[in-house]
């Protein structure tokens, strides 16, 4: 029986990392874990809804001390774009693990980018010394391999959920997050190409963070209401992790600016179009021929021409 601790970017009401912890906790049950403890940021509301034990993330020596496994993971917590401080704290709670003598696993993780120095010697000191790292990506595994470590090519973890592929609705999704580079002028060229592609389509726009997403997407729904859309806009948000793969399967087209919003919708065989707003997001749509859009550009044609046509290829199909 072996005791683990998770940590990831939990208890931020983050759809993807919520889901990641579900897909994890979910397998280590079914593998006869003795203890499973996840570090959030929320530790009453995460151990209600994984139905494991928690600590606050500021609070995890002692169950690492009392554990056998640190898991870290999945998603993009090795990077420095977000910050270094946050790259600094996921490799804080790993070289905690080492130093106590714990096996340390790094679970189907999107490695980098580190742009820092500093960031990428410790982030190699650490990798080097881990029992078994899985990667969700090429660039991810080529990075560590030139650092000299290997490492297993994994899907996302969500991939591996059986989701339901549904008849169509006739629904078109626009997932979108606040990020500094989103600016008015790309919602409102955006706007403009949804409702001449989409003109008689519903259009729900889908908040998958609240506290990050919410006044974007209310924003944007504005937007397309002073263009005439008044009756046909409704914004999502407030959603659970089935509400999330639910609204996502019943789309006919989704334009995703959330990684795991991507996945979702691939994996439900929805009709995709990604913005790329991160590398990440860029990786998703190469390896699954997605079309993508850039948030500088203004003038969408050729790739919502690529959403909408025949020839390109059902993502169920991929």
């Amino acid at each position: 029986m072996t005791k683990y601790v998770v940590s990831g970017y939990i208890g931020f009401d983050n759809f993807g990392d919520e889901a990641i912890a579900r897909v994890l906790t979910d397998r280590l049950k079914k593998a006869g874990a003795e203890k499973i403890t996840l570090i959030s940021s929320n530790p009453e509301k995460t151990a209600q809804i994984h139905g494991v034990n928690s600590c606050g993330m500021l609070d995890f020596f002692n169950s690492i001390k009392e554990a056998d496994v640190l898991i870290s993971g999945g998603g993009s917590l090795l990077q420095d774009v977000t910050s270094l401080k946050s790259l600094i704290y996921y490799l804080g709670v790993i070289f905690t693990a080492l130093v106590l003598g714990k096996d340390v696993e790094i679970f189907s993780q999107g490695i980098g980018p580190i742009n820092s120095k500093i960031g990428q010697v410790l982030t190699r000191l650490a990798l080097l010394r881990a029992k078994k790292i899985s990667v969700r990506d090429k660039k991810s595994q080529e990075l560590l391999k030139s650092w000299g470590i290997e490492s297993e090519l994994v899907q996302d973890p969500i991939f591996s959920l059986e989701l339901p592929k549904k008849s169509k609705k006739g629904i078109v999704g626009i997932q979108l997050r606040n990020y500094p580079t989103l600016t008015e002028g790309f919602l409102t060229s955006l706007a403009d190409e949804v409702i001449k592609r989409f003109p008689d389509k519903k259009l729900e726009i889908i908040s998958l963070q609240d506290s990050i997403d919410l006044d974007v997407c209310e924003n944007f729904a504005r937007i397309l209401r002073k263009r005439g859309r008044e009756n046909d806009v409704k914004v999502v948000s407030g959603l659970s992790i089935n509400d999330v793969f639910d609204k996502i399967s019943d789309l006919e087209f989704l334009i995703g600016m959330r990684f795991h919003a991507n996945v979702v919708a691939i994996k439900s065989g929805v009709r995709t179009l990604a913005i790329d707003y991160d590398i990440k997001i860029k990786k998703l749509a190469d390896e699954y021929k997605l079309p993508i859009i850039e948030l500088n550009q203004r003038d969408f044609s050729e790739k919502f021409d690529e959403l909408v046509s025949d020839k390109i290829k059902n993502p169920e199909t991929v």
